[in-house]
C-alpha cells in the first residue's frame, strides 16, 4: 500500500479514535504502571545533599519535569529563555565555578542548535554539565523540527561525552545520581511526564557503563537502549507463542559502550544479534555494537529495527510506531519474517 494510501485510508471502527494529544502522549499503554516526573523528582531528592547542583533550562521546564526542582529550589533554578547557545555556555560557566549543573531542553535543539556551544565551552574541558532533553527519537508527532532522530550519532562523534538512553522510571531514578558522580559530561535522554515502570520486574540496577541482561533466550538477542528495551521485552513475551525464545540484552549507556558484555552475549552461537533503538539506522547504537563485534572478530547473524534514513511524518505517536517499525506489533512481525 502506497504511503499516501496509508495515510488516507479508513480508520479501523473496532479501535478508540485518536486525539490530537496523541501527538505527544505518554508512552505508555493504556493499563501499564507509571511514575510521574522521575527525572524531577530523582534531581530534587539529589540536590538535598548535594548544594552544588543547579538547574537550568531555555523556557522549558515545564516539559522536561524540572519544574519539579524549580519549585523545590527556586535559588538553584535558572530560567535562560529559548537561547540554547546561552543555556549551554551559561551551565559551563556554573561548572568552572565548582557547580554541577543541569541544561535541560528537548533533544533536537541540544544536538542541533547548540552543539559547538557544547563541544568547545564542555566537552573540550571535560566539564560536569548534565545535558538532559525529552523528546529523543521518535517521542513526538509533531515532525522534524521536533523529531531528534540522529542525536546520538551527533553525540556520539563528540570526545569525552558520556552518552546515556535509559529505558523507564526506574533508570531514570538510578541514572541521575549515577551521571551526578560521573566527572565529565554527560548527555542524557529524558522520557518525561507519566513515564513506563518497567526494569522493576527484573532485578535491575542501574551502572553506568554497564549493559544488563534482563532475560535469556536462544533464538534471538535483542540488543536494545530508552524505550525500546520495554518494546523489545513486550515483543520476547508475544512470540513466545511462536515457539520464538527471545533474550534481551539492556544497553542504557550508549558511550562508552560495554564491549565486553556485548561481545560475550553475541558470541553465543545460533541466534539472531537484533539491534533496537529509538534513533536512525545511522550513527547509533546499531553501528557502534556492529562496529565492535566485527573489530572483536564476531559475526552472528545481524539485523537493526531502527528509524529509517529520512525526516519523518508528524502525526499521532501510536500511527507513526506503527509505520516506522518501533511498536511491540511491528517488532514481533519483523522477527516473525527472519524465520
Amino acid at each position: 500500500m502506497s504511503l499516501h494510501k496509508k495515510i488516507f485510508a479508513k480508520a479501523d471502527p473496532t479501535q478508540p479514535k485518536l486525539k490530537t494529544s496523541a501527538m505527544i502522549a505518554s508512552i505508555a499503554g493504556a493499563d501499564q504502571r507509571t511514575k510521574a516526573a522521575p527525572f524531577g523528582h530523582a534531581l530534587v531528592e539529589l540536590a538535598k545533599s548535594r548544594p552544588d547542583i543547579v538547574g537550568l533550562t531555555a523556557d522549558l521546564a515545564k516539559y522536561t519535569d524540572l519544574h519539579i526542582f524549580a519549585q523545590a529550589y527556586p535559588d538553584r533554578f535558572y530560567q535562560m529563555g529559548m537561547a540554547e547557545q546561552l543555556l549551554m555556555g551559561a551551565a559551563a560557566g556554573f561548572a568552572r565555578e565548582g557547580f554541577v549543573p543541569f541544561a535541560t531542553t528537548y533533544a533536537v535543539f541540544a544536538s542541533r542548535r547548540a552543539y559547538d556551544f557544547i563541544c568547545m565551552a564542555i566537552a573540550e574541558e571535560s566539564l560536569p554539565v548534565k545535558i538532559v532533553c525529552a523528546l529523543p527519537g521518535l517521542t513526538t508527532g509533531y515532525g522534524p523540527s521536533h523529531q531528534a532522530t540522529e542525536d546520538l550519532a551527533i553525540f556520539r562523534g563528540l570526545p569525552n561525552m558520556t552518552i546515556v538512553d535509559p529505558c523507564d522510571a526506574l533508570d531514570i531514578e538510578q541514572a541521575t545520581p549515577a551521571i551526578v558522580a560521573h566527572e565529565g559530561p554527560v548527555y542524557m535522554r529524558l522520557l518525561r511526564g507519566n513515564v513506563p515502570l518497567v526494569l522493576d520486574e527484573y532485578d535491575y540496577k542501574f551502572e553506568l557503563g554497564k549493559a544488563k541482561m534482563l532475560r535469556e533466550g536462544s533464538d534471538v538477542l535483542f540488543i536494545s537502549s530508552g524505550l525500546m528495551t520495554m518494546r523489545a521485552l513486550e515483543a520476547a513475551k508475544k512470540i513466545e507463542a511462536d515457539r520464538i525464545d527471545a533474550a534481551v540484552l539492556h544497553c542504557p549507556t550508549i558511550k562508552p559502550l560495554d564491549v565486553a558484555t556485548i561481545v560475550k552475549a553475541c558470541s553465543k552461537p545460533g541466534r539472531v544479534v537484533c539491534v533496537a533503538e529509538n534513533h536512525t539506522t545511522n550513527g547509533g547504537l546499531g553501528e557502534a555494537i556492529a562496529g565492535a563485534l566485527m573489530r572483536a572478530g564476531v559475526h552472528p547473524s545481524f539485523r537493526q529495527i531502527a528509524l529509517p534514513d529520512e525526516f519523518l511524518d508528524a502525526g499521532a505517536l501510536p500511527t507513526l510506531h506503527d509505520r516506522y517499525g518501533l511498536s511491540t506489533e511491528a517488532i514481533c512481525a519483523a522477527v516473525k519474517s527472519w524465520r
